[in-house]
């Protein structure tokens, strides 16, 4: 006897769709069944007409705990991935302290236990000189980070001999390297021949400019072409980084993510939206937006994560001289279903595109496969049910972050997320967000060579 059985829906993969119904036990998907085939089960629901679709993964969040939980903490973050489908989170290390040792990695997943509403994963920072990684890597994080510019000098590695360094170090660790990618050389011109002035948008945007993006790239590209060192290249958001990256991603066994925000606002929105777009890298020019779209149609993109990095509400709204001053970053985890439905209804993608770029291949690039991106037997039964006949608008009221706002304000889009299962158990439905914290935090096991394109 199965524990659940889930009738009559249309099951969306990164292959393909196709009718079944899904049969869980143990937390577990246990069988996909022929509609109709005879079961028998402790507890069953009719999605009929519904498309049921792998828990969402989010491979680039900031949920701000320890340390800056004013911002944001494990629960509230975890409270508004699940309103919107996000059924496992992958937490970057830039808390307080930065987590770049194992007592300070110990310390995070005990203080996560019992306060998550989703899984979480934990990425941790390299250190310039390299201090720690073997501890480290014994506790199977999702990621090893290495950041380029822009970021204190101790987790500073802004040269290639540094990047070739640091992943000489880490490639037989058999790990994935997430690289953030920029110039810090740029960064340092552009603060000097600035010095003593106000800056606005623009000087922002000069002291990181696509330049900085691309030549980030290459190096981190070039570097693990060298080395053998698995890499995964943080959000890249312009036409001369994307076309730096088609250029090059088969050199190395590499892949890329680019966010939301990225493909829908340019420059201009500065204008409407201010300090709550702010954030790196810098929105860009109509053109570099055209690009980044063009990239997401032709599958040059291969995960779609947030950059979930919330701020109070009077930080973001408080007076800053420049413009790069004010505090970076925006919510996303609640929104990202719905922004990437926007581009299937948009003819951009379809749905089993949505599925690969933001289950299956973030689950697998980071270790997570066999566990996590499918409706398949043996996978957690994280599923996601959505009503294709209604849509869902999305409103500042609603979110759950403690930003207390989304950019995608207004944004309508076709389908409305009905149910959200985490191991087979309702986390989000009807009668909101379940108040039984069941998340749990997920360790890397083997990561898959390459995305699936």
């Amino acid at each position: 006897m199965f524990d659940l059985l889930l009738r009559g829906g249309n099951v969306v993969n990164a292959g393909g769709a196709a009718r079944a119904d899904v049969a869980i036990e143990g937390g577990r998907i246990a069988a996909l069944l022929a509609p109709g085939e005879s079961a028998v089960a402790r507890d069953e629901i009719d999605v009929a007409g519904c498309d049921l679709l792998p828990g969402l993964v989010d491979a680039h969040v900031h949920l701000r705990d320890p340390g800056l939980t004013h911002k944001e903490d494990f629960q509230s973050g975890t409270r508004s991935a699940a309103v919107g489908g996000v059924t496992t989170l992958l937490d970057m290390p830039t808390d307080e302290p930065w987590t770049w040792n194992a007592g300070q990695l110990r310390d995070k997943m005990q203080l996560a236990a019992g306060r998550l509403h989703t899984d979480v994963g934990f990425q941790v920072v390299v250190r310039r000189d390299l201090a720690g990684l073997r501890e480290l890597r014994e506790l199977a994080p999702v990621s090893f980070e290495l950041f380029t510019a822009d970021v204190p000098e101790a987790f500073l590695h802004d040269t290639l001999d540094g990047m070739d360094r640091a992943m000489r170090a880490l490639a037989p660790l058999d790990v994935l390297i997430g690289v953030s990618p920029g110039d810090e050389s740029i960064l340092a011109g552009e603060t000097r021949r600035n010095a003593g002035r106000a800056g606005g948008v623009c000087e922002f945007q000069a002291s990181r400019p696509p330049l900085a993006e691309s030549a980030g790239i290459a190096r981190a590209v070039l570097a693990a072409a060298a080395t053998g060192a698995r890499i995964h290249i943080r959000q890249t958001n312009s036409a001369l980084g994307i076309a730096t990256w088609r250029r090059l991603r088969d050199m190395a066994d590499a892949s890329i993510e680019t966010t939301p925000q990225c493909l829908l606002f340019a420059k201009d929105s500065y204008e409407r939206l201010g300090a709550n777009l702010k954030a790196s890298p810098p929105l860009r020019e109509q053109e570099d937006l055209v690009a980044m779209r063009e990239a997401l149609r032709a599958g040059a993109i291969d995960i779609v994560a947030t950059d979930h990095a919330p701020h109070s509400p009077a930080e973001k709204a408080a007076s800053y001289a420049n413009f790069a001053d004010i505090p970076g970053g925006m919510p996303g985890v609640q929104t990202l279903l719905a922004t990437m439905l926007h581009f299937v209804d948009q003819g951009d993608i379809a749905l089993k595109d949505l599925v690969r770029m933001c289950s299956a291949n973030p689950a697998a690039r980071f270790g997570l496969g066999g566990r996590k991106g499918a409706i398949r037997p043996g996978h957690d039964a994280d599923i996601l049910i959505l009503d294709p006949s209604k849509r869902t608008v999305v409103h500042n009221e609603d979110q759950l972050s403690r930003a207390g706002y989304t950019p995608f304000d207004g944004l309508d889009v076709p389908w409305r997320l009905l149910r959200v299962l985490l191991r087979g158990r309702e986390i989000f439905g009807a009668g909101g967000v379940a108040e039984a914290r069941g998340g749990a935090v997920v360790t890397a096991g083997p990561t898959s060579a390459h995305a699936d394109r």
